[in-house]
């Protein structure tokens, strides 16, 4: 978990253009001002060989928790016995600015909902930054702050849905690649009517229904990545989690934990 640090007199200023301003009135074009997984990562880690294939020990040790604290999914896809979600349910949020809940409809994106249900059955999103958030357009979070998470993870991607609903103010979607069915573990709350997106296959799944002010108040002034702004690196996250962030961005706020709070028997399966 990040330790923020205690600041005096210290403002923090948006870093680059789209950081401060909406897709709309940034200039850029909405692919390259979208919520997407970074555009770069599939082709770097096919140049990078062997090192890619693994995480290095010095990056494990780093990493948040250990392998007796994860879900056996969470390093190993393949072992996930996945469920189908209920048509509705309602997951909390715990995080370093507060709580806030997401109510989420199968109807609207079966196969998203359904990735999303099982992620946060097994703990994936406990310890997790905001990394990419960015006012007056989305705060997006889904990378895991241990690598070997990421890692496991990585080629672990689901097909499109139609897009049902509308990106509009708390709406919350699944961020994805350049390519169809790209979509993995990197989600998206809009902060505003992102409209735009939903020709461009953006569908969500569900929507915030308490604590948007919370959501409003994640930590924004790191602003965008690389290469369009100076804030968190997505393939440095991938490669060093949380060791990364806690070194380069310790204002950035967490999500420390997620719960399945209504539509189901259960909330979190057991690591044992």
């Amino acid at each position: 978990m990040r330790t923020r640090p205690v600041i005096v007199f210290v403002s923090l200023l948006c870093l680059g253009s789209v950081a401060c301003q909406s897709p709309s009135s940034s200039g850029q074009s909405l692919s390259e001002s979208s919520p997407a997984e970074n555009p770069e990562q599939q082709d770097e880690t096919s140049q990078s060989g062997d090192e890619s294939a693994s995480t290095s020990s010095d990056e494990s040790k780093a990493s948040t928790g250990n392998a007796s604290e994860l879900h056996p999914a969470l390093l190993d896809p393949s072992t996930l016995e996945a469920q189908q979600a209920p048509e509705s349910f309602r997951v909390q949020f715990e995080t370093t600015e507060g709580n806030f809940v997401v109510e989420c409809h199968r109807e609207w994106a079966p196969i998203g909902v359904d990735r999303f249900y099982n992620l946060v059955r097994i703990g994936f999103y406990e310890d997790v930054a905001f990394f990419r958030v960015i006012e007056n357009f989305m705060a997006q979070f889904g990378l895991h702050g241990d690598p070997r998470v990421n890692e496991a993870w990585r080629d672990e991607t689901i097909q499109d849905d139609p897009v049902e609903k509308s990106n509009k103010e708390g709406y919350v979607t699944f961020a994805m690649g350049k390519e169809p069915n790209s979509r993995s573990t990197q989600i998206f709350i809009n902060y505003t009517d992102n409209s735009k997106l939903d020709e461009m296959g953006f569908a969500p799944i569900g929507q915030v229904v308490e604590g948007m002010d919370v959501v409003r108040s994640i930590h924004a002034g790191y602003g965008d990545g690389p290469p369009r702004g100076n804030g968190p690196d997505q393939q440095a996250i991938v490669k060093k989690g949380n060791a990364y962030l806690d070194e380069e961005f310790p204002r950035l706020d967490d999500i420390e934990q997620a719960t399945i709070v209504d539509g189901s028997a259960s909330d979190r399966d057991s690591a044992e």
